[in-house]
């Protein structure tokens, strides 16, 4: 008895392991909105949805981090939904601080830029399994705004 116990566990861990999985990545982080007292940025995410149904998104967590210290971090609770069999793109927004930008002024008066590293965690409720975290992370460097942008 134990031995076709043994044979169904297998079985069900085989089965689950090869179920598709969306695939996410980060596609653009670029400025939206200056206000008195923050500076809002765009995260792009692409996610592809494999199954033929909707899979609902329960939250998406972010950081941004730039010379190693968090600037901003946040979550964004119940998003919508992946479209089934079909590409999705998330708009993440996030904020940060006016305070925090002039602590960074020694980054951003050479170049005129925040050299930054974003982590987002992409929370969805998959069937049978239940909540599965995406895990996304990139680098790169954003432009501050200029007089033109606020114009």
């Amino acid at each position: 008895m134990s031995q076709l116990l043994d044979k169904v566990k297998n079985f069900g861990a085989e089965k689950l392991a090869n179920i598709e999985k969306p695939e996410a990545s980060i596609t653009d982080v670029d400025f939206k909105r200056l206000s008195c007292d923050s500076v809002e940025y765009l995260a792009k995410v692409s996610v592809i949805n494999p199954c033929g149904h909707d899979i609902p998104i329960c939250e998406i967590s972010y950081t941004l981090k730039s010379s190693g210290r968090v600037i901003a971090s946040g979550t964004i609770p119940d998003p919508g939904s992946l479209k089934a069999s079909d590409k999705t793109l998330l708009e993440v927004p996030v904020k940060v601080p006016q305070s925090v930008l002039v602590s960074l002024a020694r980054d951003i008066g050479t170049d005129w830029d925040i050299d930054y590293e974003l982590e987002l965690g992409l929370t969805i409720d998959l069937p049978i399994i239940g909540n599965f975290t995406i895990p996304l992370s990139t680098k790169g460097e954003i432009k501050l705004p200029t007089i033109a942008d606020i114009f």
